[in-house]
């Protein structure tokens, strides 16, 4: 076993029958975007499905979705034969003023609680300029260069507090309606900001949103991938969202991120994306299934989605394992 030069997380080499990518899903997978909220599926239901699925490894989901008790957590996930792999954080350190203090207390928290359950990963996503709760448009769409600089700042910052005081490692996720979203963005980004402290959750959904090429960026930046999400684009309904300026949230109810199957015309292929990453990065790299249906419209939709998505990534890539 040898330590990533950048990541600085043990990695384990490529060599012909090693154990490829661990696949997991996320509570955003039942159409949960929210700590509480009618529309979405009860957090005991989630772990129960989650486990029926055949999956073994979960990110938290807004924190307050899932008991924040790390005892009662660790209760819960264990019955299910669960792990947690990672939290969810969101930021704005592209803004002026004291941008700190809210995202640390955000941290803080979800650290606390994921560190307690072994997890290893921060998940950070950037304030939206556009509301995915209203629609709205918040600020402007782009980043001046001063905005540049206090977001790569802040994001490195924060990765070295998680480092040194909880062993976390941060996972920047470019996200659409953020001001990182299209392939020149987040590699703008990548650019701007310290391997040993920020790392890209590649997003395979949002970064195809955009028109990115996922291949491509991991090819290029393979020392800078960390983190996996795994989601396909409809690319009519992208096409559409993007010529009408349709806004993410309603996009998704729309389908634009589609079920990955076989032969379907989703962007990217995903069991590809498994199989580079695995070759290039190597097979610690977390990938998570992170299915956007909010809100579902019907509480007996998700699950089979989820169980599909599983075979279809075991069966298509034999870089593919759930543990």
């Amino acid at each position: 076993m040898t330590r990533s030069r950048l990541r600085g997380t043990p990695t384990m080499s490529t060599t012909p029958g090693t154990p490829g990518l661990r696949i997991g899903t996320a509570p955003d997978s039942w159409g949960v975007w929210f700590p509480d909220d009618p529309r979405q599926v009860p957090w005991e239901r989630f772990l129960d499905e989650v486990a029926a699925a055949g999956y073994h490894l979960i990110e938290l989901g807004p924190y307050g979705y899932l008991p924040t008790d790390p005892e009662r957590l660790r209760d819960e996930l264990g019955k299910r034969d669960l792990e947690l792999v990672g939290g969810t954080v969101f930021t704005g350190f592209h803004k002026e003023g004291d941008q700190w203090t809210a995202a640390w207390e955000q941290a803080l928290r979800v650290a606390e609680l994921t560190t307690a359950l072994g997890a290893e990963h921060l998940v950070v996503i950037p304030d939206l300029w556009r509301s995915d709760a209203t629609a709205e448009a918040l600020e402007a769409r782009t980043l001046d260069d001063d905005q540049w600089k206090r977001l790569a700042a802040g994001h490195d910052e924060l990765g070295k507090a998680l480092l040194e005081q909880f062993g976390l490692h941060q996972q920047f996720h470019s996200h659409a309606d953020s001001h990182v979203g299209t392939h020149a963005e987040v590699e703008r980004f990548l650019d701007e900001t310290d391997p040993r402290y920020t790392n890209l959750c590649l997003d395979t959904g949002h970064f195809a949103y955009y028109l990115g090429d996922t291949m491509k960026i991991i090819r290029d930046r393979p020392d800078r991938i960390g983190y996996l999400h795994l989601k396909q684009v409809d690319p009519a309904l992208r096409a559409a969202a993007l010529k009408n300026d349709t806004p993410f949230a309603i996009a998704v109810q729309q389908g634009v991120m589609c079920e990955p199957t076989d032969g379907g015309a989703g962007d990217p292929p995903l069991p590809p994306v498994v199989d580079l990453v695995s070759e290039l990065v190597g097979p610690d790299v977390f990938a998570v299934v992170e299915q956007d249906m909010y809100p579902v419209r019907s509480l007996d939709d998700p699950l089979p989605v989820a169980t599909r998505t599983l075979q279809h990534l075991l069966a298509g890539s034999p870089a593919a394992r759930t543990r």
